[in-house]
Formats: C-alpha cells, sequence, structure tokens
C-alpha cells in the first residue's frame, strides 16, 4: 500500500522579491521522493491561489505549500482552513510575516527540508469583516502605509520604511469607538492593529508577546504622538519593547467591534482594501493546520539587517535627537528633519 503524502507546491511567479524559474528544479533535488508524490503550479492570474487550494483541499491533498510572498500565503491559507489540509510555506516576499514568526527558513532549500521532517500543528487564525488574516489586520495610519506600500511598486523594508517616515506625521489620527466583552471604549488613535501572530514582517513586532494557539488577539492602539516620540515607537516596533511605550495599549480578546466615523482602508496581512465604517474581528481558534519548525520555539526572531541597523541607530538615540532638535529649530519643518536623520541612519 503507497503511503506517501501527496504535496502540491502552488508558486506565484510575480509575488516577492526574486524570481522563481528555479524552483520546480530545486522542489525536485531536495524533496523527499520515499515521503511525497508532488506537483509544481504556477498560478496565472490574480486570486488562483485561492482557486487552486480549495481545488486541492476538496480533494483531501495532504499538504499544500505557499510559495511567495504574504498576500500568496494567505491565498492559499484562506482556501485551507477547517479542512484536513495542512499548509506548508517557502516564503518568498519582502516581510514574511508567517514564516518569521513560525520560525521558518527563509531560504528555499531550508524551508524544503523542514517540509521534509513534516512536523503539522494546528493553529489559530483571523478574520476582519469576513477576510481571513493570519499574521495581522488593522486600520488607520497601520492600513494607509498598507496602500501606500502597493502603490510603491518596489518592495522590502526600506520602501516600507521610507513609507512610515514620509507619511507618518502628516498623517491625522482618527476617533474608533471600540467594544469587546469587557464594554465600550473610545480612542483617538493614530492606528489600531489586531494580531494573530507577534508581527508585520520584517522582524517589527506589533505584538510581541502574540500567540497563535490562545484563540485570542492581542489589540494595539497607537495614540497620536509629535516627532520625537517617532524615533522612540519605531525602536520599541524593532526591538520587541512596544508594549512598554507610553503611547500603546494592548489588550486581548477573541472579538472585538469597531466603529469609525467614516468608511476607510483595513488591511490583513498586508493586503489593503476599502470597507465601511463598522469593523469586525474575531479569531478562529485552531482552525488550520500548518508545517512548523521543530527545532525553534514560536517566539524566536530571525536575524535581520534593518534590525541591526535601527539597534545600532537607537543606542544613540540621544544624540539623534538633539540632531532631529536642531534640524526642526533650522527649518522648522518637522517631517523633513526627521526623515532625513532617520533615514541617513537606517542607510548607512
Amino acid at each position: 500500500m503507497d503511503m506517501k503524502k501527496r504535496i502540491i507546491f502552488i508558486v506565484n511567479p510575480i509575488s516577492g522579491t526574486h524570481g522563481k524559474d528555479e524552483m520546480p528544479k530545486l522542489i525536485e533535488e531536495h524533496l523527499n521522493k520515499d515521503l511525497f508524490h508532488h506537483e509544481v503550479v504556477f498560478t496565472e492570474y490574480a486570486g488562483h491561489a485561492v482557486e487552486l487550494a480549495r481545488q486541492y483541499a476538496a480533494e483531501c491533498t495532504d499538504i499544500v505549500v505557499a510559495v511567495g510572498g504574504d498576500g500568496t500565503i494567505n491565498e492559499v491559507a484562506r482556501s485551507l482552513v477547517h479542512t484536513k489540509t495542512a499548509l506548508g510555506i517557502i516564503p518568498c516576499g519582502s516581510g514574511n510575516g508567517l514564516a518569521r514568526h513560525l520560525c521558518l527558513p527563509l531560504d528555499v532549500v531550508g524551508a524544503i527540508d523542514l517540509i521534509n521532517r513534516c512536523k503539522i500543528e494546528d493553529f489559530d487564525y483571523g478574520v476582519i469583516n469576513g477576510l481571513p488574516f493570519f499574521c495581522t489586520c488593522g486600520m488607520g495610519f497601520d492600513a494607509f502605509i498598507s496602500l501606500k506600500f502597493a502603490e510603491a511598486g518596489k518592495r522590502g523594508p526600506i520602501t516600507y520604511v521610507e513609507n512610515v517616515l514620509r507619511e507618518g506625521l502628516k498623517y491625522k489620527p482618527e476617533t474608533y469607538e471600540v467594544e469587546d466583552a469587557d464594554g465600550a471604549r473610545r480612542y483617538k488613535a493614530f492606528l489600531i492593529a489586531c494580531a494573530n501572530a507577534s508581527q508585520y514582517g520584517n522582524n517589527a513586532y506589533i505584538a510581541p508577546g502574540a500567540t497563535m494557539k490562545d484563540g485570542m488577539m492581542d489589540v494595539i492602539v497607537m495614540e497620536p504622538f509629535t516627532a520625537l516620540d517617532a524615533p522612540q515607537i519605531a525602536a520599541d516596533l524593532f526591538m520587541k519593547t512596544l508594549g512598554n511605550n507610553s503611547k500603546i495599549h494592548t489588550f486581548r480578546t477573541p472579538s472585538i467591534r469597531i466603529h469609525r466615523a467614516q468608511p476607510g482602508a483595513i488591511h490583513y496581512d498586508g493586503d489593503p482594501i476599502m470597507t465601511g465604517s463598522d469593523i469586525d474581528v474575531h479569531i478562529e481558534h485552531l482552525a488550520i493546520r500548518i508545517l512548523v519548525n521543530p527545532d525553534a520555539p514560536e517566539d524566536k526572531a530571525q536575524p535581520n539587517q534593518m534590525l541591526n541597523a535601527f539597534s545600532d541607530f537607537f543606542n544613540n538615540i540621544n544624540n539623534v535627537r538633539e540632531d532631529i532638535g536642531r534640524d526642526i529649530e533650522k527649518s522648522g519643518r518637522k517631517i523633513q528633519a526627521i526623515n532625513k536623520v532617520l533615514l541617513r541612519k537606517l542607510r548607512n
């Protein structure tokens, strides 16, 4: 009797930061053929990964592997929830938020070797206004930057940070009415993020203590802040200390309803979409199966050159603040001054 598992690799040829032409060859060379019958399928249009994954799940395929960026992983994963088909990940994106949270290898060969070990666990996922997410969703500046990032054309952490620095201090906070099992509250906020996993990607930790197995989401409310608050918030984001910042309020809940004054953008796993003024978010507990790294704790961060740059930068935070202050005094243009200093330090 054939005991091999059926595994399908869904490859998005245009997602992420590099080409996928060599992917079939790498899979052929490194996948354990004694364990798997495999196929490699390339997507042909937007949303094709959703359709393919749904089809393979209906056929009771053992594992479907998403090969691409966070958007591709979301498309495949949303079709596998509440099925017996497990999600595998070969991360090829610019952020790789879910892969980093789960401590999966970021190189193709390492990811395939991990698939060969075939350890599968159950995890939570979230839903915002009917749209599944697996890492984070959000509104306010969170979603605004997702829109800007989508429009930028270029990918990668530098593009993301440039957008944050360029737009962040011009963004006007909104007022949100937030309701969960503990009652209703009103916040004037820069952003509200709901996190199933710990980070956005690129080791930017919006919810350092988040776990994907507790049936809860971490809700992060960021209050309005000034130009001189921005460096410390950025430092906390990359150093897993955001919860210590006085501008941040956090709580955990399985579901939440949020009302804002007018329709606007939200994002789910970084993909932006326009929606109405009422937003519902909840967690589906242990409803997706995912191949994991048996050797790594869930909260272990991958090394990241951007984190090193920020660490070096913020070890000298007082000097940087003085530089910013002098620039502001001379020019009177806060945003341009802080952008100039931050980007100079980041690029060095």
